[in-house]
């Protein structure tokens, strides 16, 4: 099964997600571990997306952009833990060939976004801390469209790309991914295609989702950082750097997990510990993504509170 005759050559109609099946004993604590973390994210996210939608005085740059990240984070985890959740329940581990890029795509699109949509939020910060005055100006309801419009647009263009180069390669061998969504390492792994040249153009445009919003937000936080340490006031300098402190968390788990992921060599170790990490940056950060922005901000606490009792009252 899985696998058809072409011309004397085997190819692969679907492949065999292995994912957590080698842990059989673990199967129902982490289904309902997974589903408490898939309800927590959706929840999360979906409340700050509303409650920035429902009070004006969240009408900001920074709330913008706070709502387009929890919008993508709600996206993000669905390519992939409703179909672990399933895995859990039926033991079947099968995803068919187009099923498999299908999520690849829509995967690597929503983590390209997330990259642009992360500096977009570093750039907001440096014009509000380090331009305080032509903030009203500079970061404008145009712009901040054009900014959010821009991270979607190029994050679905180069993910259309990379995965239409990885599904030009042949597979022919083994159908088994030992992962538990289709991603890039292990998909290439299983071709029987020579794969430099993928390799490396995917390593480009992959770099093109990475490395310019990375620098721009290392750019940020170069000015960003003297800016607040030139504040006279202890009280002054926390005001300011509160403003920036969750972004900052996010950015550093974010490239963190993604550097020891995709970036750093494969030493065994490393390469056992990848799941775990994995698990990390696809499904932990979308779930505590809204309690760091969320708990650390008054302005949106209050709005929050606004808002439930608006719902009370009705």
């Amino acid at each position: 099964m899985g696998k058809t005759e072409k011309h004397n050559q085997t190819t692969v109609t679907e492949f065999l997600l292995l994912g957590f099946k080698l842990l059989p004993h673990l199967q129902t604590l982490l289904f309902v571990v997974f589903l408490a973390i898939y309800m927590v994210t959706m929840t999360g996210n979906i409340l700050i997306a509303v409650v920035i939608l429902a009070d004006h005085h969240l009408h900001k740059p920074m709330y913008f952009f706070l709502g387009n990240l929890s919008v993508l984070e709600t996206c993000y985890i669905s390519t992939i833990l409703p179909r672990t959740l399933a895995s859990f329940i039926s033991d079947y581990h099968g995803i068919s060939f187009i099923g498999c890029f299908i999520q690849f795509y829509f995967f690597g699109s929503l983590a390209c976004a997330e990259c642009y949509l992360l500096s977009a939020m570093s750039y907001d910060r440096y014009i509000a801390i380090c331009k305080p005055l032509h903030y009203v100006t500079l970061m404008n309801n145009r712009l901040c469209v054009q900014l959010s419009l821009a991270s979607w647009i190029t994050a679905f263009v180069v993910s259309a790309f990379t995965t239409f180069f990885a599904s030009q390669l042949n597979f022919c061998g083994p159908n088994e991914i030992d992962h538990f969504f289709c991603d890039y390492t292990p998909l290439l792994r299983l071709s029987c295609s020579e794969t430099q040249q993928t390799e490396m153009l995917m390593s480009v445009l992959g770099s093109t989702c990475a490395v310019p919003p990375l620098v721009l937000t290392l750019t940020s936080y170069a000015f960003i950082i003297p800016t607040i340490l030139k504040i006279p006031t202890t009280n002054g300098r926390r005001k300011a750097f509160s403003t920036c402190s969750s972004h900052l968390i996010v950015v550093t788990i974010f490239y963190g997990t993604i550097t020891i992921v995709y970036i750093l060599p494969k030493s065994n170790t490393l390469k056992d510990l990848n799941k775990v990490f994995s698990v990390f940056y696809t499904i932990l950060t979308p779930m505590i993504n809204p309690f760091i922005y969320s708990l650390r901000n008054r302005e949106f606490k209050e709005a929050l509170r606004k808002v439930i009792n608006r719902f009370e009252s009705l």
